[in-house]
């Protein structure tokens, strides 16, 4: 290529620039007004716009393409916009007659100055109208900003940049999360250099409050966090709990889809019965150890955590229920019909509060068409609920499996009728449906608990018989000491996160607590840092997904008890005030999870 010295990147056949000229003469028309050629550079022609549509020596009948970039005034950053924004932009303070007559004067300037601009006025009225609504913001330059905002991947955020807009009223508290945490991860301007490198003295403090229950009030604001004994002694007070087994060498929380983590572990139990047999045993005295407490009030609440479902119990007076409440999910059907023959009884309170609901807008329907309706199209609003009805009850047939409309038609002897075997499964089917899924969650309440108790402690299946988790019990976790349990410590490490903000990310201040956490302790966390971070911050929760439904709420066949007489009678179970309040209210979250929690002026805010 270097021999060729007329080569140039734009280099055309002969016939092809003929013919270009061709289309070009007769777009242009005969009239036009031929300029001075132009001394290409290099061998390249430069680019060339050529004239207006509305040029002077243009002739009416040309069909020229129009470049929308060949005018400055049809760009974004054109300088009549910018001057119309910053007109406007002075002129927002001012009443909207004032502002609609600036728009108007602003109009017909625009359409003296521009008569033969291809400028949009409707455009430019909409620009100024924008920058009206929007007075206190800059003016960008950039209108892709917020579209790569959005399009970007989800980022964990400081309260300031989470929460733009301030609360509508100040919210004290947040709502209780019966479900189990693997993650808590704190953001705040405020340092957390308070929250590492404790003293030994500080940390036995911590130990010896959280065993005796012993809790000390901060003040409001902490001036100098690092240098305060009391916040450093409570934040390792808040990190503690109990657990059954102890295995040092295994982490036995979560249990569910855990298999990968146990493999290639030392299970000196998956061959050996015997010792299976007394892991058992001691876990059958803890367990029953746990119930007593819960049943005395001495233990607000345990979870059973199994390689297939989570057990979750609750004394008297916690989530609105008058007595000890044990939710269990995700169950299956044969666990259903296992515990049915054992003479426990349950609810599946999200099927029964979705029947409730269908019922209940079957009812307004039918009372809707009754009142505005007489005769016959009322009695057509009776046949819609009763359709209604059958729809929701479509596997409910009667026992000839929904066949008895042929008996009617007087063909039944010609068409093979399903055998009851077939009949059983398909009324079973929707049952089969729920396995696994959140809907499948069972409430036992009462007495029915205990009978769940001795049903966990002899159900066979409840240890994996085969697989990296065989021969292992369940995993049991409490905030206060019960027999055979081992006091465990929440792993806390201050790392620096990346915020996004206008322009890019800056560092932000963070605290990670990783391990099994639990709802009270996510709510004494919150009141320390209240204080220490001086009532900003932000926290991510990664929930264990299976335990996210335990947020049901209890069905409440008589009034709640008072708060006051909760407290009162749970006033032994090692935990503050605070943390009882917030568990006895009834759980409002459903069968979701908290995702998210803000603090910003000392109110919450949260997305779920």
């Amino acid at each position: 290529m270097s021999e060729l010295g007329c080569y140039s990147p734009s280099f055309k056949k002969p016939s092809d620039v003929l013919r270009m000229r061709r289309k070009r003469a007769r777009s242009e028309g005969p009239g036009r007004i031929t300029s001075s050629p132009v001394v290409s550079v290099d061998g390249v022609r430069p680019f060339s716009p050529g004239p207006l549509l509305s040029a002077p020596g243009r002739a009416s009948g040309g069909v020229k393409r129009r470049n929308p970039f060949a005018n400055i005034e049809n760009t974004y950053n054109s300088p009549k916009k910018r001057a119309l924004s910053h007109i406007d932009g002075h002129s927002g303070a001012q009443d909207g007659k004032k502002a609609a007559a600036a728009i108007t004067g602003l109009d017909a300037k625009c359409r003296e100055e521009l008569p033969n601009s291809g400028v949009s006025m409707r455009e430019e009225l909409f620009n100024t109208d924008q920058q009206h609504h929007h007075i206190e913001t800059p003016v960008s330059l950039s209108e892709d900003d917020d579209l790569f905002e959005d399009l970007s991947p989800p980022v964990l955020k400081s309260p300031a940049a989470v929460c733009d807009a301030a609360p509508a009223e100040v919210c004290l508290e947040f709502p209780a999360d019966w479900s189990l945490k693997t993650r808590l991860l704190f953001t705040s301007p405020q340092s957390f250099s308070w929250a590492e490198h404790l003293k030994a003295q500080e940390e036995a403090q911590g130990l010896s409050s959280h065993c005796r229950a012993e809790f000390t009030s901060l003040p409001a604001s902490i001036q100098d966090p690092r240098g305060c004994a009391e916040l450093r002694c409570g934040f390792q007070q808040c990190l503690q709990y109990w657990q059954h087994p102890s295995l040092p060498w295994l982490s036995l929380f979560p249990r569910i889809g855990a298999e990968r983590k146990f493999s290639g572990k030392c299970m000196p139990w998956a061959q050996d019965a015997t010792l299976q047999q007394n892991l058992m045993s001691d876990w059958s005295v803890s367990l029953t150890s746990l119930y007593s407490l819960l049943k005395t009030r001495l233990c607000p609440y345990f979870y059973l955590c199994s390689y297939q479902f989570t057990v979750l119990f609750r004394a008297a007076g916690l989530s609105g229920a008058k007595g000890i409440s044990a939710l269990l999910s995700p169950t299956t059907r044969g666990l259903r019909e296992a515990m049915k023959a054992e003479g426990i009884e349950f609810s599946l309170p999200l099927l029964e509060e979705r029947r409730k609901s269908k019922e209940l807008a079957s009812s307004q329907l039918g009372e809707s068409v009754h009142r505005e309706t007489d005769g016959e199209e009322a009695t057509s609003g009776d046949v819609l609920s009763e359709h209604s009805e059958n729809e929701e009850e479509e596997d409910d047939d009667d026992d000839d499996g929904g066949f008895s409309w042929l008996k009617e038609m007087g063909v039944q002897d010609k068409i093979k009728q399903p055998d009851a075997i077939s009949i059983k499964l398909r009324k079973e089917h929707r049952e089969v449906r729920l396995d696994h899924r959140p809907e499948s969650v069972v409430l036992v309440e009462g007495s029915n608990t205990f009978t769940l108790l001795n049903f966990l402690i002899n159900c066979k299946s409840l240890v994996a018989g085969a697989g990296s988790q065989a021969g292992l019990p369940p995993t049991l976790l409490a905030p206060t000491a019960f027999r055979g349990a081992t006091l465990h410590t929440l792993k806390a490490r201050t790392v620096n996160v990346k915020t996004r903000v206008r322009m890019g990310y800056q560092d932000v201040c963070s605290l990670e607590v990783t391990g099994p956490i639990m709802p009270h302790t996510l709510h004494a966390l919150t009141q320390l840092l209240k204080p220490a971070q001086k009532g900003e911050f932000s926290v991510g929760l990664y929930t264990h997904e299976p335990t996210a439904v335990l947020n049901v709420p209890v069905s409440q066949t008589s009034e709640p008890q008072k708060l006051e007489a909760v407290v009162q009678d749970l006033s032994r179970c090692g935990l503050q005030q605070s943390s009882i309040q917030q568990l006895a209210v009834p759980s409002m979250l459903g069968k979701s999870a908290l995702r998210q929690l803000h603090m910003r002026d000392y109110s919450y805010s949260w997305k779920s």
